[in-house]
């Protein structure tokens, strides 16, 4: 059975009929066309498809898209403005954070999560915001560095 979900997606409001077994997940890359959510474990264990629902952390492989009615969702094709990759994404870039790429739209997600919650996280703060996140080609040292660079801990290094 479809029901009609109607959701601020990426700043837009959405309405679509979407059936009751479609997971979050796949409503944003086969309903909506929004691949930058990534698929992988589809069990909840590696964070590649962290999203935003209404500025937490949520992982799209555990959740039904229609529990996601009335709420504001953003995925990584949200950040950044004009063309200008946002602090977190520009973090990323700087400190080297991301290798093959596969895990890096959902480290950001949930790295954005942690600084809308809290600006000026310290390491440990990072690591428990990212523990859900798993990256099979780093030793998470950049991807920290890079959290940190976007939080302003390495502000001096930021261009003006």
């Amino acid at each position: 059975m479809s029901k009609l979900l109607t959701l601020t997606l990426n700043g837009r409001e959405r309405v679509d009929a979407v059936a009751d077994n479609v997971l979050l997940l796949d409503y944003l890359r086969e309903v909506v066309g929004l691949t930058g959510t990534k698929t992988c474990c589809d069990g909840g264990e590696c964070g590649a498809c962290t999203v935003l629902a209404d500025d937490e952390p949520v992982l799209a492989c555990l959740c039904l898209a229609n529990a996601c009615a009335g709420r504001r969702i953003e995925t990584v094709e949200a950040l950044g403005e004009s063309g200008r990759l946002a602090p977190i994404q520009q973090g990323f870039h700087e400190k080297l954070g991301a290798q093959c790429g596969f895990c890096t739209p959902g480290l950001i997600m949930a790295a954005e999560g942690l600084l809308r919650r809290n600006p000026r996280p310290n390491e440990d703060e990072i690591r428990a915001a990212l523990s859900s996140n798993i990256c099979r080609c780093t030793g998470y040292v950049k991807i920290i560095e890079a959290v940190q660079w976007a939080a302003g801990l390495g502000a001096a290094e930021k261009p003006s």
